[in-house]
């Protein structure tokens, strides 16, 4: 079965139950127009999903490789996520792609619905992307903005989140993993975490994960938690790939873990 999205009732549910159309006339996004909300939207549509992936049983991802080494995609979308992505990508649409043309942040709304109810283990990857972006560009430095702020607004690069430990639940403050300073400005973490939503695939070159840890002089609790930028792949100084970071999936289950160590500078 295929999804198709309902763009006019968005487009109603947009202009007037969230108050864009206003909220346009009052002069606050410049000169976006009405009619710039139904193309995105419109764009957003045309990347058709079918609900195979999501019905797949829970299996391991093909190609999985013994200890959980390498990521790829689910059975059910196998061979046919990049292609998505490239597609999305093509389109200019998704989180990234909406922050970057300065639109307002309700288009966004309406990408991710379209996603989330076509096929959400596909929507999920924008969505986790926009969170990075938006950690990185409130409290990054200059020099990694400038490394990986593109990358993941073009969506070239996808993004993680990484809160959860195993002996900790929901309870952050009590996580183990640690970080420590090395002599160049950069980190070394060693920890494990669960529950990584796209924490490894083959869709994109590389994956830039925000994982939190704690210093050894930090504080106990919440307040001693820092958040480190970790990407797959090591960025080199001209912003090409260099070798592979050593953070791995620990297993192959919707639970698996990742094991990140070494971040970038």
């Amino acid at each position: 079965m295929t999804y198709r999205a309902p763009i006019n009732d968005m487009l109603l549910a947009l202009n007037h139950g969230a108050g864009l159309e206003a909220a346009v006339k009052a002069g606050h996004y410049g000169d976006y127009d009405a009619d710039i909300t139904a193309a995105v939207a419109g764009r957003g549509r045309q990347v058709r999903l079918r609900r195979t992936g999501a019905a797949q049983p829970d299996r391991r991802p093909e190609r999985h490789q013994a200890c959980g080494r390498q990521g790829h995609h689910r059975p059910g979308l196998a061979g046919r996520l990049p292609a998505l992505e490239r597609r999305r990508l093509e389109r200019g649409i998704g989180a990234g792609s909406v922050r970057r043309q300065g639109l307002p942040l309700a288009i966004n709304a309406a990408c991710t619905e379209i996603w989330a109810g076509s096929n959400i283990a596909f929507g999920l990857c924008p969505l986790l992307t926009l969170s990075a972006i938006e950690a990185l560009d409130a409290h990054g430095s200059a020099a990694l903005k400038k490394i990986y702020l593109e990358k993941l607004v073009t969506g070239a690069w996808t993004g993680t989140m990484q809160l959860t430990e195993p002996q900790a639940g929901s309870d952050v403050g009590a996580l183990r993993s640690r970080a420590e300073r090395t002599g160049d400005g950069s980190y070394r973490i060693t920890g494990t975490k669960i529950f990584i939503t796209y924490g490894d695939h083959d869709m994109t070159d590389n994956i830039v994960h925000f994982v939190l840890a704690r210093l050894p002089d930090a504080p106990p609790g919440t307040k001693g938690i820092s958040l480190f930028l970790i990407p797959k792949f090591l960025v080199n100084a001209d912003g090409s790939l260099g070798k592979r970071n050593d953070i791995y999936p620990a297993a192959s289950s919707t639970s698996s873990a990742c094991m990140p160590r070494r971040p970038a500078p």
